[in-house]
């Protein structure tokens, strides 16, 4: 040691190892090359990104731009790349998948225990990497643009339903507020609106409000306009797709939910069995058990609401018509409704068709009412 350099008492690490280009990029691929598991937190901009090796011990850590991780992609050898089931992580996940590479998408809500110590974007990436791992965790399929299309059509059709339903009850207050009761319904409102301003001139408000309340009224015809227009693609669509035409045989089931259920769970590989895709979309009963004692709550309103609602919606259009039937399903139903209450049992028709749903995406079937399904 005598005949080395020193640097504050400590000797000089040997010339070209401190800022070498040519060793740094061979570490780069040593580390990449032993990555196994890839744990991705997902950024705006900046994503946090975790390599474990074989053994699970973290050989990688480090923030990336986006397109920086799209170039990760074509580097790095095939391995198992997770991350949860947000915004954008569809579009990564094809990226990554195009590579060969083994995408794993999970819920945020199961990534969350494997988390240590202090949140931060680091642990949270070597949490997914490590939750990827489970056998035991539950996987989201990775969605087409096809499918993310069509869904983001329907979350736009919600949208513009919501606007006209907080718009319908403003005019309701407005009216209510100067002594006019309107009747319950969209269309009842719709008429006693062209009775007081076209026939009545209307008659009880003021100049003011009747500039409003015919205003109202134009952007409640623009509504109903846009929604007719995304309700005859869905129609269109509908007609032109395999699996929707034959969801559509389901009583109470039609263009608009056969659309959704395909945007939303494509051919159903996720789910094992029928009862799992109603659990998911959480029309199964809440579970307290506990010393052996079960106890069931109310429905969980677990998963997609929007299609949870949907398939209610259909379920209390179909349930009359359906029990008076003399069919399998028809003599169900109507046993449903004498020992239930009308809107558990609506619930239950709903699960039900769910799980009718299931079976025909996943065997390839139509629905047929003797009870008989036949190959489409």
């Amino acid at each position: 040691m005598a005949g080395a350099p020193f640097f504050m008492e400590w000797p000089a690490p040997p010339s070209g190892v401190v800022g070498s280009p040519e060793l740094l990029e061979e570490e780069s691929v040593m580390a990449l090359a032993a990555i196994s598991v890839l744990g991705v937190d997902l950024g705006k901009n900046v994503c946090s990104v975790v390599g474990l090796d074989g053994a699970g011990k973290v050989v990688m850590r480090r923030k990336m731009r986006r397109e920086t991780l799209i170039g990760l992609a074509e580097k790095l050898p095939p391995c198992v790349v997770g991350m949860e089931a947000c915004c954008g992580a569809h579009h990564l996940g094809r990226i990554f998948d195009a590579h060969g590479h083994d995408v794993r998408l999970m819920s945020p809500e199961y990534v969350r225990p494997y988390v240590k110590a202090q949140k931060n974007d680091e642990r949270d990436a070597e949490g997914i990497a490590e939750a990827a791992t489970r056998p035991t965790m539950r996987f989201v399929n990775l969605k087409s643009q096809d499918q993310l299309d069509l869904q983001t059509l329907h979350r736009s059709r919600d949208r513009l339903v919501g606007e006209r339903t907080a718009l319908t009850n403003q005019l309701r207050a407005i009216l209510l507020e100067r002594g006019i009761v309107a009747p319950k319904g969209r269309r009842k409102l719709e008429e006693s609106l062209v009775a007081l301003m076209d026939e009545q001139g209307g008659e009880g408000l003021s100049s003011r409000m009747v500039l409003l309340v015919e205003d109202a009224r134009a952007q409640w015809a623009e509504l109903d306009r846009r929604i007719a227009a995304f309700d005859a693609e869905f129609v269109c669509w509908a007609k032109e797709n395999g699996d929707a035409r034959r969801l559509a045989t389901i009583p109470g089931v039609g263009a608009i939910v056969a659309s959704a259920l395909v945007a939303a769970v494509g051919h159903a590989e996720s789910f094992d069995h029928g009862r799992d895709l109603a659990a998911w979309l959480g029309l199964v009963p809440r579970q307290f058990t506990t010393g052996g004692k079960p106890k069931l709550l109310g429905i969980s309103k677990r998963g997609n609401k929007y299609l949870r609602k949907q398939l209610i919606h259909g379920a209390r259009a179909a349930l009359p018509h359906v029990a008076e039937r003399d069919t399998p399903l028809g003599r169900w139903a109507k046993a449903l409704m004498m020992r239930a209450h009308r809107n558990v049992a609506v619930v239950a028709f709903a699960n039900k068709l769910a799980r009718i749903a299931w079976a025909l995406l996943r065997r390839g079937e139509r629905f047929e009412a003797s009870g008989m399904p036949a190959t489409a």
